[in-house]
């Protein structure tokens, strides 16, 4: 295989290949906790907003 084949397969099959184990991870961090449809994210910041402090109305 010469170089203007072997260059753009590995670099589709490194693509691939993080992007399966980005998976894979993020699999067993939402199974880990126990709610794999919400992100940590959402579940610390997904609430009502709290209210201004004191002296920051404007």
């Amino acid at each position: 295989m010469s170089n203007d084949v072997l260059i753009p397969l590995l670099a589709i099959v490194t693509i691939v290949l993080v992007a399966a184990f980005a998976i894979w991870q993020r699999a067993r961090v939402a199974q880990s906790k126990n709610d794999p449809h919400r992100s940590a994210f959402t579940q610390a910041h997904g609430e009502v907003p709290r209210p201004n402090r004191p002296g920051t109305e404007h």
